[in-house]
């Protein structure tokens, strides 16, 4: 199943894709809410109800377009993401293995839909791609075993990290390179867990398709290569934070990134920077300045 999140004239609504249509979830069943974060606190029986809602004719459904999709999640309680989780990229950057996983965080205004273009700001022109598997906590928990972790997940996205590099290194605090407003697709839908039995055999890629229309593959590697797997990951959050329906982890980039190249390979204005892991869909965000 697929849950996303529409731009309606009634503000964003949860919906579910059904082939080339969505269906309205909250207009399907009012006893249903309009957001896919809060859909996901009812737990199990509200989405065992929005698969009857997907299998009815009745439904309110409408055709699919694309272009009107916001973040799958787009307020998520919290956004919690992981740094240096591919050996591939630790070396590449010439950093050492974190002997923790490395953690910060992003804010809901950094985010941007699947379709939507990816802003690089006045102020820096080293805007950098990081595609990412991200995963969707469903059933809440603190210190969560290893063992169980998965049972926690609602589903996954598709996640472009994408970052401001010299705000990121001007201190040892990562956080203002990674939260210029509209830096962050995600989506383009939820894929729920039981069509994703094992997060850790997923390729994952970044494409840019150049002005002249050309594409170039900068990312190509698999979730098997994560250094801590997406188990250890929810673990490890769950001892310092109680995970909630909604909460988006984003578990780390493979190699590949700009900063990493010899010169830096920046994105640029004009360029569409295409984001795909297998099974969950891809993201296609053009890249514009921030003055368009």
């Amino acid at each position: 199943m697929r849950l996303g999140t529409l731009d309606t004239p009634d503000g964003p609504r949860a919906v579910v894709a059904d082939g080339e249509q969505l269906i309205d979830l909250a207009g399907s069943d009012s006893a249903l809410p309009s957001s896919v974060r809060q859909l996901l606190g009812l737990g199990r029986e509200a989405l065992a109800r929005v698969m009857e809602i997907a299998s009815s004719p009745s439904s309110r459904r409408q055709a699919y377009e694309p272009e009107r999709l916001l973040p799958a999640i787009p307020a998520p309680g919290k956004f919690l993401c992981i740094g240096r989780n591919y050996a591939e990229h630790v070396k590449e950057l010439g950093n050492q293995p974190a002997e923790r996983p490395e953690v910060f965080v992003r804010v809901t205004t950094s985010l941007t839909g699947p379709l939507a273009p990816v802003v690089r700001p006045r102020v820096s022109e080293q805007i950098d791609y990081e595609v990412e598997l991200a995963v969707v906590i469903g059933v809440p928990g603190r210190d969560i075993d290893a063992a169980q972790a998965l049972d926690h997940v609602a589903g996954y996205c598709v996640f472009n990290d994408v970052s401001i590099r010299d705000y990121q290194m001007a201190g040892q605090q990562w956080t203002p390179g990674k939260n210029f407003d509209r830096t962050g697709p995600l989506g383009p839908f939820l894929v729920t867990a039981d069509e994703i039995p094992d997060p850790q055999s997923l390729t994952l890629s970044t494409i840019v398709r150049r002005r002249d229309g050309t594409e170039e593959t900068l990312q190509d590697s698999s979730t098997a290569m994560m250094t801590r797997p997406v188990a250890e990951l929810i673990a490890f959050l769950s001892t310092f934070t109680t995970l909630e329906p909604g909460d988006v982890i984003a578990t780390g980039t493979p190699g590949g990134v700009g900063l990493g190249r010899r010169p830096p390979r920046w994105l640029v204005p004009g360029e569409t920077l295409i984001s795909r892991v297998q099974g969950l869909g891809e993201l296609r965000n053009p890249v514009i300045d921030e003055s368009d």
